[in-house]
C-alpha cells in the first residue's frame, strides 16, 4: 500500500441520485442500505445531502436522512454534505443535530454549505434570495453559538446546548476564507480541477485561526473514484453522472441517472457532447493499481487529511463493487479506524 494513502482517512457522500425507471423513494433506501454495506468496508464517515425540487435527486432533508442512515448502522460517522445553512433558521440546524447527537452520541458530523436553491422557483419557495448566501460567516457564527451557548437572545438550543458536534464548511467561492477564519475543518472539490483546489487549500491553511472547535486546519478533498477490473469498466460507471451534467447544464433541470448504455447510443448536439466529454475528463477513474497511484500522487500534492468520495452511477451493485475495490486499495485489512489524524474536536 502506498504510504500517504494508508494514513488518510476515506468516507462516502451518497447525495440519493434517482434513477430512470425507479421511483424516489427507492433512491433513499439504497442510500441507507449502501451505508450498512460500507461501515465493515473501513470508510469513516457516511455523509447525505440536501437538494431541493431537483428530479435527479431524492434528498431534499438530509438530517431525516441521517438519522435513518445512523439508526442502520453501529460504528461509522453519519453527517451532512451538507445542510445548506442560508435556507434554514440557525436555531433550527442546532436543534436538528443536536437531537442527532443526542441519539446517536460520538458519531454525528454538522457539514455546512452557503448554496441556496438551484432555480429561482425553488428559492423563492424556500424564501431565500441569492444574496443570502453572502451571510453565510454569520449564520454560521449563530449557530455554533446555539451550541457554546453564547446567544445574546437568552434563548437557549435544546439539546444542542453543550454538545460538540464536528462542524465542517463546504468550501465554495468564498467558503475557504470563511472556514479559515472561523477554524473549522474545510471539505474542498473536486478532484477534476486540482490547480484551483490547491489554492484555495493553501488559502485555507495560511488563514487558519484556531478555535474551540479544530486546533488546526483540517482539509478532506472531495471527489468522483471510479474503480474496476478494467478502464473501461470504470469509465463506464462515470456514464450517467456525466450526462445527467451535460442536461442539466444546457437543459437547466437535472435529471434522474439514465443506464450507461441508453447513454452511449444517445444522439447529443455539439454542445451536450462538450458538457458530456468534459464530464468524463479528469475524474480519477481506473483499476485497483491504476487509481492508488493517482491517489498517491493527489494526496502529495494535497497533504489532504482525508478524501470524501462522491461517486454515482446507474448501477448500484457496480457502484458498491467500485467501493469494495476502493477499499481494498486504502485499506487492505478493513476497520472502522483508519488510523491517526489531526485534531478535530468530538463529543
Amino acid at each position: 500500500m502506498n504510504a500517504l494513502t494508508a494514513r488518510t482517512r476515506f468516507s462516502v457522500l451518497d447525495r440519493s441520485r434517482t434513477r430512470e425507471g425507479h421511483p424516489p423513494a427507492e433512491a433513499l433506501r439504497d442510500t441507507v442500505a449502501l451505508a450498512r454495506e460500507l461501515e465493515p468496508l473501513g470508510y469513516h464517515r457516511f455523509w447525505v445531502s440536501e437538494h431541493h425540487g431537483v428530479p435527479g435527486v431524492a434528498g431534499s432533508a438530509p438530517t431525516v436522512l441521517a438519522a435513518a442512515v445512523a439508526a442502520a448502522t453501529r460504528t461509522i460517522r453519519v453527517g451532512t454534505g451538507g445542510v445548506m445553512l442560508p435556507n434554514h433558521q440557525p436555531l433550527v440546524v442546532a436543534e436538528q443535530f443536536g437531537v442527532l447527537e443526542s441519539l446517536y452520541p460520538g458519531r454525528i458530523d454538522m457539514g455546512l454549505g452557503r448554496s441556496v436553491g438551484f432555480t429561482g422557483g425553488v428559492r423563492k419557495a424556500l424564501g431565500r434570495d441569492r444574496d443570502d448566501a453572502e451571510d453565510f460567516a454569520a449564520q454560521l457564527g449563530e449557530l455554533l453559538g446555539w451550541f457554546e451557548g453564547t446567544s445574546p437572545t437568552g434563548v437557549r438550543a435544546r439539546p444542542a446546548e453543550g454538545l460538540r458536534v464536528p462542524p465542517f464548511v463546504l468550501a465554495m467561492g468564498e467558503g475557504a476564507g470563511i472556514a479559515a477564519r472561523a477554524g473549522l475543518p474545510m471539505v474542498i472539490g473536486d478532484l477534476r480541477n486540482r490547480e484551483k483546489m490547491r489554492r484555495g487549500i493553501d488559502h485555507y491553511r495560511d488563514r487558519f485561526r484556531p478555535s474551540p472547535w479544530a486546533a488546526e486546519p483540517y482539509v478532506v478533498i472531495s471527489g468522483t473514484i471510479a474503480v474496476a477490473d478494467t478502464p473501461e469498466a470504470a469509465r463506464r460507471l462515470l456514464v450517467p453522472e456525466a450526462w445527467s451534467m451535460a442536461y442539466a447544464r444546457t437543459h437547466g433541470s437535472f435529471p434522474p441517472l439514465p443506464p450507461a448504455e441508453s447513454v452511449e447510443t444517445r444522439t447529443m448536439t455539439a454542445k451536450e457532447r462538450g458538457f458530456y466529454e468534459s464530464g468524463l475528463t479528469g475524474q480519477l477513474a481506473g483499476t485497483e493499481e491504476q487509481v492508488a497511484d493517482e491517489l498517491e500522487t493527489v494526496l502529495k500534492e494535497t497533504a489532504a487529511d482525508e478524501v470524501l468520495v462522491t461517486t454515482s452511477t446507474y448501477d448500484r451493485t457496480a457502484l458498491l463493487d467500485s467501493y469494495r475495490r476502493l477499499a481494498s486499495i486504502v485499506r487492505p485489512q478493513t476497520g472502522p479506524d483508519l488510523g491517526p489524524v489531526r485534531t478535530v474536536r468530538t463529543a
